[in-house]
């Protein structure tokens, strides 16, 4: 939260895991929105099933690990196309 308090431009994207040590990525992505919405929340992960964390999130996008370069390039083009038709 710290480094996105320091910019001052617009953070379009938010890409993070769903499992992390101290604060899970769904927890950082609802507070890192509250000081900025409308970021677009890109998450990634290795254990979680894609449909709870749609059904909780629907407008989120998940990466299922391990994933290929060519995904994550699909899918940050994805939200990113997403966000400019909101």
């Amino acid at each position: 939260m710290e480094v996105a308090s320091a910019f001052a431009d617009p953070i379009d994207l938010l890409l993070t895991d769903v499992i992390m040590p101290k604060v899970n990525g769904l927890v950082l992505a609802q507070r890192l929105l509250q000081e900025r919405p409308g970021i677009g929340v890109l998450y990634m992960s290795g254990c979680v099933e894609k449909s709870i964390l749609l059904a909780k999130y629907p407008e989120s996008i998940l990466l299922q690990k391990p994933f290929t370069p060519d995904a994550l390039i699909v899918a940050v083009r994805q939200l990113l196309a997403s966000k400019e038709q909101q």
